[in-house]
């Protein structure tokens, strides 16, 4: 097995620094990982999109670099998370420093600190429960579940700390269906591209083709 994907092991820059698709693809499987004060959560990554560096007007740099986006032309390997209607999404950039590519993580199966998960997605939705199938089936609900906000956009994610992505679990073994490839959600530029990937048997996945 590549040490790229080996369980357990660390997703260093070389993972990242690749193309954006060939990253996106690879990281189904992968293990997403959050260490705070309340605790660790983790979990399997099931459903990603890709976003091109050119030719792709859905890509928040498509009209160049700004404040906002500054994290998208940093180095491979960072976090990129900006905010929508008061909620975040986490992207992770791909590709050689300067060239603003990314994949937004949708949706995870959560495998550690499951409890911690629910504590959090129940402050946001008041008193109404969450069920476990919804605690990160959505970006902003992945963010929400795994406390991730601005405050992390540019993190290192080769790090090792704070939060990081691991190779693909042994729990991801199970996952033996193909990957279903097909387009992305909720945007109106460019929506044609294919470039929405994800487990076809996980019950997670955010919305089906």
């Amino acid at each position: 097995m590549s040490p790229f994907y080996a369980a357990g092991i660390l997703l260093g820059r070389a993972f990242y620094n690749r193309d954006v698709v060939q990253v996106a693809r690879d990281l189904l499987g992968c293990l997403l990982v959050r260490d705070s004060r309340e605790g660790l959560t983790a979990g399997i990554i099931v459903e990603v999109e890709a976003y091109l560096a050119q030719g792709d007007p859905a890509n928040h740099a498509f009209r160049g670099p700004t404040r906002k986006n500054a994290s998208m032309f940093g180095p491979p390997g960072h976090a990129y998370v900006y905010p929508i209607h008061s909620r975040f999404c986490l992207n992770v950039v791909t590709e050689p420093e300067g060239v603003p590519s990314a994949v937004l993580i949708r949706a995870i199966e959560p495998t550690e600190g499951i409890e911690l998960m629910r504590r959090r997605r129940k402050a946001r939705s008041g008193s109404q429960e969450v069920a476990d199938l919804d605690l990160a089936r959505g970006p902003a609900r992945v963010c929400e579940a795994f406390a991730i906000d601005r405050a992390l956009d540019g993190w290192d994610l080769t790090s090792g700390r704070v939060s990081w992505i691991e190779g693909r679990s042994d729990a991801a073994a199970r996952h033996n269906s193909s990957v279903v490839v097909t387009t992305r959600v909720g945007v109106t530029a460019a929506a044609d591209l294919p470039l929405r990937f994800y487990l076809s048997d996980s019950p997670f996945v955010s919305r089906r083709a």
